[in-house]
């Protein structure tokens, strides 16, 4: 740590706005309510004098800068080939740290207050910030590294879930009225573990038959609590209802097959299912995010085969510009995504400038990026 910067401990009551916590704080559940670096404001002094908490870490300073690390120019012949194959990404989606903090502490009222009057207009007003912020970068896409770097924040799941479905809704076509809804269905749609025994949700081991029993009651816990809010529509609920059914009839609650099932609740599935795998829990590593998308393609019997088309072509996984490593040893740099290949962009090798068309050229079928 620089010597720029000062740790102390300060009593709750002797917090000001304006401090930068130097700790995470965290819920029974393990929850991030305020991540480190944070700067505090009153609602967030208030909420740790509710939660009984004596003191907390805070910083002040900057650290040393860090000089940046360049990378040598390439040959000119090469940057010429890069420079002419070269095609921007498509829009993403940028969250602000501001947004993302706002987003946080709704969604930690959101589940610690389900039967608050002020439910619905806190869902309300988090779903429209992530539609303004869809609207203002006009995204169409999401770069899955950026939105991954969003671990530190509360309820990551949930927030990932609505972000991503309400881009891909954007991308089938759908009104802003059903973007909307999507997006509360997937900040809603694990609700309902808010009445799973901390036991079950927090074991540090897989589930037993009995405890995953109760761990599958969440889709109709979540059903009834919004259910009964007037401001939401029954599409809503039986998106929530319904994320964990299959389109071969092996899911559940209901065990329902994909004519019954809401097409919000086949959108929520693909993207419920891609980020749970990449992120890590009490008794699992988090996957790779090539990894899930492998995985999610061979879910064929499982998920909505027109949901993951459309996933597949609303995620970036190799950014333009990113320095990868093919699998023929060569080191290239990513200059085109090809729609619906996600895992198969187009590079650049950076020592022989050979132009890698993962996608399209067959003369490249056994080349992977690994």
């Amino acid at each position: 740590m620089s010597n720029l910067i000062k740790r102390y401990f300060v009593r709750t009551r002797s917090l000001q706005e304006g401090m930068r916590i130097d700790q995470n704080i965290k819920d029974r559940l393990d929850r991030t309510l305020i991540a480190r670096g944070t700067i505090l404001d009153s609602y967030m002094i208030g909420s740790l004098q509710k939660l009984g908490i004596g003191g907390i870490y805070v910083s002040e300073g900057e650290e040393d800068p860090q000089p940046e690390a360049k990378e040598p120019p390439l040959p000119p012949e090469i940057q010429k080939t890069i420079d002419k194959t070269r095609r921007e990404d498509p829009a993403k989606i940028k969250l602000s740290e501001s947004l993302k903090q706002r987003v946080s502490t709704g969604m930690q009222y959101l589940y610690n207050n389900t039967n608050d009057a002020n439910f619905a207009n806190t869902s309300t007003r988090i779903t429209n910030d992530l539609n303004k912020a869809i609207n203002d970068n006009a995204a169409i896409a999401v770069d899955i590294n950026a939105l991954k770097t969003s671990d530190e924040y509360t309820f990551k799941h949930s927030v990932d879930v609505a972000t991503m479905s309400m881009i891909i809704a954007k991308n089938m076509g759908y009104s802003q009225d059903d973007i909307y809804n999507i997006g509360v269905a997937g900040l809603l749609h694990d609700i309902g573990k808010s009445k799973v025994p901390l036991e079950i949700l927090n074991k540090p081991a897989k589930l037993n038959d009995e405890e995953f029993k109760v761990m599958k009651n969440h889709t109709v816990f979540g059903y009834e609590i919004i259910k009964e809010k007037e401001n939401f529509s029954k599409t809503i609920a039986l998106a929530v209802l319904q994320h964990h059914e299959k389109m071969n009839g092996r899911g559940y609650p209901l065990g329902v097959k994909a004519d019954r099932i809401t097409d919000f609740a086949k959108i929520l599935s693909v993207v419920d299912v891609y980020d749970a795998l990449v992120t890590e829990r009490p008794y699992k590593k988090a996957l790779s995010q090539r990894t899930a998308i492998e995985m999610i393609m061979s879910m064929t019997e499982e998920l909505d085969i027109k949901a993951m088309k459309v996933f597949f072509k609303t995620v970036i996984l190799y950014p333009v510009d990113t320095a990868v490593e093919l699998s023929n040893g060569e080191r290239a740099k990513v200059v085109k995504n090809n729609e619906g290949s996600v895992l198969r962009p187009t590079v650049v090798g950076i020592t022989t400038g050979k132009v890698y068309n993962l996608a399209d050229d067959l003369s490249c079928a056994n080349i992977l990026i690994v």
